[in-house]
């Protein structure tokens, strides 16, 4: 299966984000691909708030059965979260579980104005009512196939197929 030029799909998102942004929209990238699609996005919409970026590791429904990820990272939300519009932004959509797992963290946070979910890939399969306001790309795959964002040493992103 031939899969779609990621740099490309990431265009397309921030074409499609542009035109229905307020001036406060705040961005939160979900470690880690999701953090890489937000820095193309924040950079093509010249946004003026500051870039945020969560793990979601402490927040999953199955932290107790998969434990501890290997690579943590610190989540860093460089602005006041309190009654501002924020979109959620993550590279693939599947069962919805990460997706809700950054809501409550960015809810630790404060009360946004919103929340908005932008992936640059919408696989299906959903196992929470998640969907995206903002997708570059639809993509049905069997449950035994991963779709993972990869990025390159020289930054390019790319997208492959993995056995689950």
């Amino acid at each position: 299966m031939a899969l779609p030029d990621a740099e490309a799909l990431c265009r397309v998102l921030a074409e499609r984000l542009r035109p229905e942004l307020l001036p406060q929209t705040a961005l939160v990238g979900i470690h880690t691909g999701g953090v890489w699609v937000a820095e193309r996005l924040h950079a093509a919409l010249g946004l003026k708030t500051p870039l945020g970026s969560i793990d979601v590791a402490f927040y999953r429904d199955d932290f107790n059965r998969s434990g501890l990820h290997p690579q943590l990272k610190p989540s860093d939300i460089p602005f006041d979260v309190e009654d501002r519009p924020i979109v959620i932004v993550d590279d693939v959509l599947y069962t919805g579980r990460t997706i809700r797992a950054a809501m409550n963290e960015i809810f630790d946070y404060g009360r946004p104005a919103r929340i908005d979910l932008a992936v640059l890939v919408d696989r299906g399969g959903r196992e929470l009512p998640v969907c995206p306001r903002w997708s570059a790309h639809e993509l049905s795959l069997p449950a035994r196939q991963n779709l993972q964002l990869e990025r390159g040493a020289d930054g390019n992103l790319s997208l492959r197929l993995v056995d689950a």
